[in-house]
């Protein structure tokens, strides 16, 4: 059973765009990360058109995002002074990426770019989770305790910055411009690449600003949800890249995986956590490294001007 998709131009099976959805939102409700870096990849590989997939799964986060956000708001769990800071910095850095976005397309290099950059942050992020999570391993095996990464009392420069600010529910006084970077940079990462940028938000915010783990996802969600719903609006309004059809077919699949993958994490521990995750994310930049060496299916394009059109 094939849908036509209009913005993307092709015909795909709703069946494989469900069990796809599906399947990464398995994953994203085990692992507790947006399943963006997954899902912009894979439709990629089924030949939808980069800006189409980059676009789409924009609209695809932020909707799954939402009942995440919701959630722990009633758990009292989300900072929302610190949200702040990060949505206005996330903001900066979507528009930036837009712009970078379409600029590339324009150019035709933008497969390129999101290729070459899915190679480099996912194998750099990946092989840094994963020796760490084999370190871990290791040390548990040896019965050795967990090395502390700082001593009580101890904080880095960064947090000493000017524009200091308290936030009290995340239990964290330090300056809002590293903090703010922090957001442009996956802001922009987010609109270029069509990711939510959890799996790095996350991890900073606890390794290098010692956020309570569990006020950290519930901020995260909510940058999250602002930043990928105003790169949703500027992809649609900018470039006309925004398949509302394939987006709905990966909402649906993507909130029914996320419950069977919720579950089934209550029965993973810590170590199994980690080393899946890192070889998750590590696979996925390989796969688009090996995308590089492979010839063209065709070699030869022929690029209409925006003017033409």
């Amino acid at each position: 059973m094939q849908i036509y998709l209009p913005i993307a131009e092709l015909p795909i099976s709703i069946l494989l765009v469900l069990g796809l959805s599906g399947a990464v939102g398995f994953i994203s409700g085990l692992f507790g990360v947006g399943g963006g870096f997954l899902l912009t990849p894979l439709l990629i590989f089924l030949d939808i058109p980069p800006a189409v997939a980059v676009a789409t799964v924009a609209a695809q986060v932020a909707g799954s995002s939402m009942t995440g956000v919701l959630t722990y708001w009633r758990r009292n769990a989300l900072d929302l002074k610190l949200g702040s800071v990060l949505v206005g910095g996330g903001i900066v850095g979507t528009i930036l990426g837009v712009l970078f976005f379409n600029s590339m397309r324009r150019l035709g290099q933008l497969e390129l770019v999101i290729t070459l950059a899915y190679v480099t942050l996912f194998t750099c992020i990946g092989g840094l989770m994963l020796f760490d999570a084999v370190r871990a391993a290791l040390r548990d095996r040896q019965g050795k305790p967990a090395r502390l990464r700082r001593r009580a009392g101890m904080h880095p420069a960064w947090m000493g910055l000017p524009w200091r600010m308290r936030f009290y529910r995340s239990q964290l006084y330090a300056s809002v411009i590293p903090i703010a970077g922090l957001a442009i940079v996956i802001g922009f990462i987010g609109a270029v690449l069509g990711v939510g940028g959890g799996f790095i938000l996350v991890p900073a915010l606890l390794y290098f600003f010692r956020v309570p783990p569990a006020v950290v996802v519930g901020t995260s969600l909510f940058q999250i949800l602002i930043t990928m719903t105003g790169a949703t609006v500027l992809h649609a309004v900018t470039n006309q890249s925004v398949d509302i059809v394939l987006a709905i077919l990966l909402l649906i699949g993507g909130v029914i995986g996320a419950q069977f993958g919720g579950r089934a994490a209550r029965n993973l521990n810590v170590g199994s956590f980690r080393l899946l995750l890192a070889l998750l994310i590590l696979s996925v930049g390989l796969r688009f490294a090996i995308e590089l060496f492979l010839p063209p299916t065709e070699p030869f394009s022929v690029v209409i001007p925006e003017s033409a059109r």
